[in-house]
């Protein structure tokens, strides 16, 4: 069928059945969550199975798990074949709980309700400002978790889930220094720290976080031992002192500019002039490009009131911050790195 001139070649041709698809998104994050619940990817580990034999292995219903398993075929998670029988595609293999780099716990954590109640706020949000979490919860994501152990561990598993496939390529697109000390602040289980050390075996580390994701920390392996060190503690009030290099990964999309303007001027008190600073974010691309920072900052909108940003906004936030950008530089993953200079 010949393109209209006045509609992008890449636009749907059925543009009203394309909207209805948009509009009813939350059925496949629905289904996704049920095969990742029933570990459907386990299950075909070693092979094609058919919706009756998985039903078997995981106690669930046939037929509603065949027309499920149908659903998600469509959308390239799982394969029908001429048998009848499901196998997994490459995407799918993501979803098993062996494997390398699973995102079976990032999926678990994205789909909770957690955050499916908030997506469903956000048209309050957008009417009001602020984050749609607080409203629906009573308090603050992070607050909210230090209440509830449980939603507190899935949320630390998925982020460490979603953590992985970035720190290995982080790891190897910044040319860290071959010794010093790099001070991860905000770093969670530590997943980047381990990947940059393994990689620089005369460097040492700091994990800086909050107690309970540093309760589960990665760094405790023959390769790194006597080269690291946790330390609890608030990157509002301080961080540790005497680092060459300090890294924020995943940080300050979490927060609005004033409380990141706080946590930039907190690690510049810390670090000596010259020192190095790495901001590890999604970097916005400007114009229409589809880009799954801009996903994410509708997430960030909805749970946190933060915000992913382009190039020039965090320019604006490190030199507020007392650093000076000096470069920007990709990953094969999703976010930049941006490296800052202490002024």
């Amino acid at each position: 069928m010949a393109t209209s001139p006045t509609r992008p070649a890449d636009e749907p041709g059925d543009l009203a059945t394309h909207l209805m698809d948009q509009a009813m998104g939350h059925l496949f994050s629905a289904a996704l969550r049920a095969a990742a619940h029933y570990r459907i990817a386990d299950q075909l580990a070693a092979g094609p199975r058919t919706p009756e034999q998985l039903a078997v292995a995981t106690d669930t219903h046939a037929p509603h798990l065949r027309r499920v398993l149908r659903y998600l075929a469509a959308r390239g998670l799982f394969r029908e074949d001429t048998s009848g029988a499901y196998q997994l595609t490459p995407a799918a293999q993501q979803l098993r709980t062996d494997v390398p780099d699973s995102l079976h716990p990032a999926v678990m954590m994205l789909t909770d309700e957690l955050f499916l109640r908030t997506s469903a706020g956000l048209t309050e949000a957008v009417r009001h400002g602020g984050a749609a979490f607080e409203r629906l919860f009573g308090a603050p994501l992070f607050a909210h978790l230090e209440s509830d152990p449980a939603k507190r561990e899935l949320f630390d598993d998925g982020m460490a889930s979603l953590a992985a496939p970035v720190d290995d390529a982080v790891a190897a697109a910044y040319p860290f220094p071959a010794t010093g000390t790099v001070v991860d602040v905000g770093g969670g289980r530590g997943g980047l720290l381990r990947a940059v050390l393994r990689r620089h075996p005369a460097l040492t580390g700091v994990l800086f976080d909050l107690a309970p994701p540093l309760v589960h920390h990665l760094l405790e392996t023959d390769d790194l031992k006597g080269r690291w060190r946790v330390q609890e503690g608030d990157f509002f009030a301080a961080v540790p002192e005497g680092g060459d290099v300090y890294v924020l990964k995943h940080v300050l999309h979490h927060w609005p500019d004033d409380a990141c303007r706080r946590i930039l001027r907190t690690c510049r008190a810390a670090m000596a002039d010259g020192r190095r600073l790495l901001v590890v974010d999604c970097v916005l691309p400007p114009g229409n490009a589809p880009h799954f920072g801009k996903t994410m900052d509708v997430a960030m909108l909805a749970v946190l009131d933060g915000q992913e940003r382009n190039a020039d906004e965090f320019a604006a936030l490190l030199s507020a911050g007392g650093f000076r950008l000096t470069r920007v530089l990709p990953t094969p993953s999703i976010p930049s790195i941006m490296e800052a200079v202490a002024d």
